[in-house]
């Protein structure tokens, strides 16, 4: 006899039991209506494994009287997309296709489509983990409506879990199964927003428990931790979700929170992405913390090649000591602006002339156009409070006024604030003094 993964058999029949994506499939939301209705555009879902993509496009067919078909991208060709088309086309009605792993359609099977969803014959409804904003074809893409669903949450998933132990038909209820709730958020916890994922820990706890004197099935926490061995976490490498926490990383750095910052570095670290994490440290050194505390880029850089000597697991160390310092540390973007701002002003396309006295002299000819003849050599000059410096023109005439550094106080950025004011100042008072 065939056995059938308990995920499977839980899969909803209608739309009402979906569990989860409230923000899609409550009542009010034009996604639900449009199934009641029977009013389907085509439509590509999209979110990580296990969050519903393939129980709400089951529960489509069970909650609609449209044909349904569905196939997946990395096993059909276009002789079963064809099969499809003559089936709509022989009964004369419009037929839902499901295709799973749809960011894997070819070229081929992507204009064979296109036709077909245009005329009404099919309404496409898509599946992907992948985003389909980077992965799926324009042409496909813009000829659907856009669902992102969300991992479940902890008391979604429990509801699940309490539905497939009580279940008598479908679930273990016609075993006798004894679990509390205390264990079910266990298995919640542990199943990273994954519901499919979740179903496999009941299942696979309860096949390791035994039978009792009354006949009843025990699923304790402890059956649990020792029934799985791990947790369920979205790190790929090259998937959506990891780029997704990478960017959490940075920001949790950014705002100051060590304890986020930890978390999301724990998750690259499950990766073993070393390069993403010491790129996005090294960033928000310069970027982030930037003049407030100017040595965190070197602190950075050491943290991150102790880190590449060390190899994980001991490479947490280092680099934990440096987010958390970077995390605490004062923050100035001012540096990141400015260079952003002087970018921006020379992408604008406006003429920028050097002064001639800054002007290259190291050839012959230089002094015949005037290049580099009245340059004053700052060190030339007593060293005051300011070092060895003078007055003299930089920015190109015209711009004399602008200023695309606008410098803050915080932390050490405010004794540079002061040293550029006053440069700023003598030397506007100077310039305008000689002219």
């Amino acid at each position: 006899m065939k056995h059938e993964p308990l995920a499977y058999k839980m899969r909803p029949n209608v739309i009402e039991e979906v569990i989860g994506q409230k923000h899609l499939l409550s009542e009010e939301k034009p996604l639900f209506q449009m199934i009641k209705k029977e009013q389907l555009s085509s439509m590509i879902l999209y979110g990580r494994p296990g969050v519903g993509k393939t129980s709400i496009a089951n529960a489509f067919a069970g909650s609609t009287g449209l044909r349904f078909r569905k196939l997946n991208a990395t096993s059909s060709n276009k002789k079963d997309l064809e099969i499809v088309v003559n089936e709509a086309k022989m009964y004369n009605e419009t037929i839902v296709l499901c295709v799973d792993e749809i960011h894997r359609f070819s070229k081929t099977q992507i204009e064979f489509l296109l036709p077909h969803i245009e005329k009404g014959i099919l309404i496409l409804i898509g599946l992907t983990s992948e985003n389909p904003y980077h992965n799926i074809n324009l042409a496909i893409r813009s000829r659907c409506l856009i669902f992102e669903l969300q991992p479940l949450t902890r008391s979604e998933i429990v509801e699940g879990l309490k539905r497939a132990v009580e279940d008598e038909e479908k679930g273990l209820g016609q075993y006798g199964v004894d679990v509390e709730e205390n264990t079910l958020q266990v298995i919640a916890d542990i199943s990273g927003g994954d519901l499919r994922a979740a179903f496999n820990k009941l299942e696979i706890s309860f096949l390791s428990s035994e039978v009792d004197s009354k006949n009843r099935i025990s699923i304790t926490v402890e059956t649990v931790k020792n029934s799985v061995q791990k947790n369920d976490l979205n790190i790929d490498k090259s998937g959506d979700g990891h780029y997704d926490v990478l960017s959490g990383f940075h920001k949790s750095i950014r705002g100051g929170d060590a304890d986020a910052a930890c978390l999301m570095l724990a998750l690259l670290i499950e990766a073993g992405d070393l390069v993403g994490i010491s790129r996005r440290i090294l960033c928000a050194a310069y970027e982030d913390v930037g003049l407030a505390k100017p040595e965190m880029g070197e602190r950075a850089l050491a943290a991150i090649q102790a880190a590449e000597r060390l190899g994980f697991p001991e490479a947490r160390i280092p680099l934990a000591n440096i987010v958390i310092e970077l995390c605490l540390s004062p923050k100035s973007n001012r540096a990141y602006m400015a260079i952003n701002e002087a970018m921006s002003y020379v992408q604008e396309g406006k003429k920028i002339t050097i002064p001639d006295h800054l002007k290259d002299a190291h050839y012959k000819g230089a002094e015949k156009l005037g290049h580099g003849i009245e340059y004053k050599y700052p060190h030339h000059y007593p060293i005051g409070k300011f070092g060895g410096w003078v007055a003299q023109q930089y920015l190109p005439s015209g711009m004399e006024n602008i200023g695309f550094y606008n410098p803050g106080e915080a932390g050490q950025e405010e004794k540079f604030k002061k040293v550029y004011e006053k440069l700023k100042e003598e030397q506007l008072r100077q310039l305008n003094k000689n002219n």
